[in-house]
């Protein structure tokens, strides 16, 4: 998940929801400025910032958009005054070959799933590391966080190889 923020008191305090809905976490990214569009500012105000999570439970596929309409709820829930969003989450998922991200905003290249709820193919693992393709979110294409989308893989890959048997 991406959750988008302009203070870390609303930060903390969406990270305590989302883990009471969807569980542990095993990894929260620092803070990543979210500087690339202002398309959130109207509504959550100036100076944006990013984290990404990762839960210790991997999930099924199917279950993103299901997982999408939550994250949304959550969204309504924790908005202030007037409704206006004050946390922006983007639910996704990282595989071997791709990261796909949730989305209710269709487009060409972002195939219906089911309940007004869209994949977002964000960027395709080739060559020894994830790549941006030619509709990838500007901050997603940048090195930092193609950076840390490789190493998610990484221990994402590790997590699916089966436990070794200890041997006294």
């Amino acid at each position: 998940m991406s959750l988008i923020v302009s203070a870390e008191d609303i930060f903390e305090h969406g990270m305590e929801q989302v883990r009471l809905v969807f569980g542990e976490t095993d990894f929260v990214s620092d803070r990543f400025p979210f500087g690339f569009t202002d398309y959130y500012e109207a509504e959550m105000g100036r100076g944006l910032f990013r984290h990404f999570v990762t839960f210790k439970d991997l999930i099924p596929i199917p279950r993103l958009p299901d997982i999408k309409i939550l994250t949304n709820h959550l969204e309504d829930r924790l908005a202030g005054l007037g409704g206006r969003r004050r946390i922006n989450i983007d639910p996704g998922y990282l595989c071997l070959h791709h990261v796909i991200l949730a989305t209710t905003k269709g487009y060409t290249h972002r195939p219906y799933l089911r309940d007004g709820i869209y994949a977002d193919l964000t960027l395709i693992y080739r060559g020894k590391s994830f790549q941006a393709l030619q509709w990838t979110y500007p901050d997603y294409r940048q090195e930092d966080t193609v950076g840390l989308f490789n190493q998610l893989r990484k221990k994402y890959k590790e997590d699916l190889k089966p436990e070794q048997p200890i041997h006294d």
